[in-house]
């Protein structure tokens, strides 16, 4: 039963949120537009303002006085298009007449206030970014502002004739940092020697430094990308095969910082499985219309995610929003595809085939008739290449978004809406250029400036009219964040995690020590030489007392491999010179399990053949088990029948496999390998688990954490009813927060006093004030039972202070 506390503590949450109950809001490109097509900009778009009213802009509406929002039952425009009156009814008498759903849709546009697609007008003259990249003169510094983002906000500033905001103080800079570049609280120690350091480059030094700490990094930019390329660890289209994960290549990717324009080619042109899932997109089961055909999905994903333009409606029929076309959007999608690709208006066929081709052509094009991997390969190489300003700017405004609560160009996802600052963002894109695509670099640029330093603005009412920087907005914190600070707060976080990866480096030093003890084995054909083509299936048994901690494996295979653990297909490989890596965390269980690998021999003649696998484990009783391929293998002739991602049944006798001794091409090209992958796969060393690596949750999913079918470049930023009823009652996070007061009374070793000090500290950057001392005392008393200490934690973790990044 929620206390009287709690209660009064939500109610003040939902006052300072706003909460959003609509269940579906007006999709302004596809419910208004088409009536506004249909019925009225023939007298009222473009170049005509009959009557004097032009619907080209929001704006122009506002003004027109032919709306109300604050009374929509008054607004003159419904009068129009519902009257029987000849002389007053439009559309005029000789035109059709609206019907009542459109009326209906026109009113809740109006209830909603005019939501408007960013960058959409009816007017002829469009804005279209340039395309090529642009080094724009930085202006003179301005006092002590160095900075190249701060020289350029302060030209912003001027021109509206408005003053800098104020910087933040050093408590609430570190809040700030910590939370947007790793997403985790300063400790109260941090926030100590923070405060108590007096050099003046401090801040600088602690953001070089948050960013230098791989994991959490890889840890907290993995929901960004995670969103941006729509992978998760469960969901739609895994059970059925038809949906892929590209997790550990993104991890990886992260984790060693690899640049934007190296992830971006992997993505588009895959050398490997491991980051194919993104453009193969999901393979919905049983008919689907042809906008959700892969190859449209490859379009949308790839427009989307690199370009920030959004293809759905030029999927179905030219773009009522901005000038892309149907046949542009099937060119695109062409280039992944296998076969003819036959263009559908509104999903029915138009009787042309659609041509391959690259939307900005002035860099360069693709050949329709390269094979699809070559074609793919060229569109990568246009993507990103060097004089591709849209590829750069727009990561660059999402970044900025990220970090200052509000993107140059907004929403994100409409990339040809003219920036409020131009040479803002083209200063960002050509730094991010300049510094090799490394998007710590871009990160480390944007928080040193003393613009992201500064106060946050304070938003008051309605916005109307164009954008103007005054300081960083504040933001909500993402799921993952709520529940990581959460779990730092109270010790509870989670023993385990659901993403396959591996979350750390090792040194040289840790991979020298690790010694492989796996033998290359195959079977009784390896007594001689192996003939060409040759298929069989080896396996080995285990069985382990307690779930797997952490760890993984390495293995590889000439010429080929799918290996199956527990009947399940987990990998595959058919280039055996580069040794590949798997997770083990997720796929073994306590008591049996099946390792099975089907291997095939390649070549034309009588070759060499070997599997390799080695596997070092931590269980969850602290023991550690090592797994290798050796003579306790069996090995099987008969190969299964093909099932989609399972085995087969396989028919015959086992015999014990065959110990292939390797030649040095073998072992020159796979121990050194082998040797520091295995070290990364069975370090030991244990950082928090962190939500980003776990499956979607029902609270996660309440608090806007996305199902990712879709791309998701901006989370919801109020909040909702659910939310509210979750963040006040929900039962995982009521079992956080009462083993969260047990951990805290132990810790305070029952002071009172010291306990909701450290807890202020950890949760808000700050000690309590004197009045908030003396409710906490009122509330706890001098001995705090864990009752009171729940509801504290409930309390403080529901306040907007905690809530916001400010």
């Amino acid at each position: 039963m929620i206390s009287r506390i709690r209660t009064l503590f939500l109610l003040l949450l939902l006052l300072n949120l706003n909460v959003v109950t609509e269940a579906k809001p007006i999709d302004f490109a596809h419910d208004v537009v088409p009536i506004l097509q249909k019925h009225c900009v023939g007298c009222h778009g473009g170049r005509e303002a009959k009557g004097s009213f032009s619907l080209n802009t929001r704006s122009l509406w506002i003004e027109s006085g032919f709306v109300d929002t604050d009374d929509v039952a008054a607004s003159h425009v419904l009068d129009l298009v519902t009257s029987n009156d000849p002389k007053m009814q439009m559309p005029p008498k000789d035109k059709p007449r609206i019907t009542e759903k459109e009326v209906a849709t026109l009113k809740q546009w109006i209830v909603e206030e005019l939501p408007w697609e960013a960058g959409t007008t009816f007017g002829l003259a469009v804005y279209e970014p340039p395309l090529k990249p642009r080094r724009p003169t930085i202006p003179a510094a301005d006092g002590n502002r160095s900075h190249p983002i701060d020289r350029l906000i302060d030209q912003h500033l001027a021109e509206y004739g408005l003053p800098r905001p104020e910087l933040i103080d050093d408590a609430t800079f570190l809040r700030r940092v910590h939370l947007d570049l790793v997403g985790l609280l300063p400790t109260p120690e941090q926030l100590a020697k923070f405060l108590a350091d007096q050099s003046s480059g401090k801040r600088t030094q602690k953001v070089r430094e948050l960013l230098a700490d791989d994991t959490a990094y890889a840890d907290h930019w993995l929901s960004f990308f995670n969103d941006l390329l729509r992978n998760d660890y469960s969901g739609t289209g895994f059970i059925t095969g038809g949906r892929k994960q590209v997790s550990s290549w993104l991890y990886e990717s992260l984790l060693y910082n690899v640049p934007f324009d190296q992830m971006a080619r992997e993505l588009i042109a895959p050398s490997s499985d491991a980051s194919r899932g993104f453009i193969d997109g999901i393979k919905w089961r049983g008919n689907v219309s042809a906008g959700q055909t892969v190859e449209i999905q490859f379009a949308q994903s790839v427009g989307q995610a690199f370009l920030g333009i959004n293809l759905k409606c030029a999927s179905c029929h030219d773009s009522f929003i901005d000038r892309w076309t149907l046949e542009e959007s099937y060119g695109l999608a062409a280039i992944y595809s296998q076969r003819e690709l036959e263009i559908h208006r509104c999903d029915k066929p138009i009787g042309k085939t659609a041509k391959a081709g690259w939307l900005f052509p002035k860099l360069g094009q693709i050949d329709p008739a390269a094979s699809r991997e070559v074609r793919l390969q060229q569109l990568a190489g246009l993507m990103t290449h060097p004089e591709n300003g849209r590829f750069t700017r727009t990561i660059a405004n999402r970044f900025w978004h990220r970090l200052m609560g509000r993107g140059i160009v907004h929403p994100l996802d409409a990339m040809q809406t003219k920036p409020w600052d131009e040479d803002l963002l083209d200063f960002l894109a050509i730094s991010l250029r300049d510094d090799n695509y490394d998007l710590k670099k871009l990160l480390e640029l944007i928080a040193t400036s003393e613009s992201y330093q500064s106060q946050v603005e304070i938003i008051e009412g309605p916005q109307s009219g164009d954008y103007v920087f005054r300081g960083p907005r504040s933001r909500r914190l993402t799921a993952e964040q709520f529940l990581d600070s959460v779990w730092q707060i109270t010790g509870t976080a989670p023993g385990k995690f659901d993403a396959p990866v591996f979350r750390t480096k090792v040194s040289p030093e840790e991979k020298t020590d690790l010694k492989l003890e796996a033998e290359w084995i195959w079977g009784e054909s390896a007594k001689g030489v192996p003939p060409a083509n040759e298929t069989i299936v080896v396996r080995t048994t285990i069985d382990l007392p307690a779930a797997v901690k952490r760890g993984g494996a390495v293995l590889t295979c000439d010429n080929s491999h799918v290996l199956f653990i527990n009947s399940r297909e987990v990998d595959k490989g058919d280039d055996w010179s580069k040794v590949r890596t798997l997770p083990l965390h997720t796929l073994l269980k306590p008591g049996k399990n099946d390792i099975t690998a089907i291997v095939t021999n390649g070549g034309a003649t009588p070759n060499p053949a070997g599997f390799f696998f080695e596997a070092r484990l931590q269980l969850e009783n602290g023991e550690t088990v090592s797994i290798s391929s050796d003579a306790s293998w069996e090995w099987n002739p008969n190969a299964p029948a093909k099932r989609e991602g399972r085995l087969g049944g396989i028919k015959g006798p086992w015999e014990p496999v065959t110990i292939v001794d390797p030649n040095e091409s073998w072992a020159g090209a796979v121990n050194a390998q082998a040797t520091a992958l295995l070290a990364v796969a069975a370090d030991g060393k244990s950082s928090m688990v962190r939500a980003s690596l776990l499956k979607n949750t029902a609270l996660m999913k309440s608090l806007g954490r996305p199902m990712r079918e879709q791309i998701v470049s901006m989370r919801p930023t109020q909040l909702t009813t659910l939310e509210a009823i979750d963040l006040s009652n929900e039962a995982s996070l009521a079992r956080t927060f009462e083993d969260g007061a047990k951990h805290l009374i132990e810790q305070s070793g029952g002071d009172s006093k010291q306990l909701a000090t450290k807890l202020f500290l950890f949760a808000l950057s700050r000690e309590p004030t004197d009045a908030e001392m003396a409710v906490i005392g009122e509330m706890l008393g001098d001995t705090p039972k864990l009752a009171d200490v729940e509801d504290l934690l409930w309390s403080i973790c529901m306040l907007p202070e905690f809530f916001l990044i400010r």
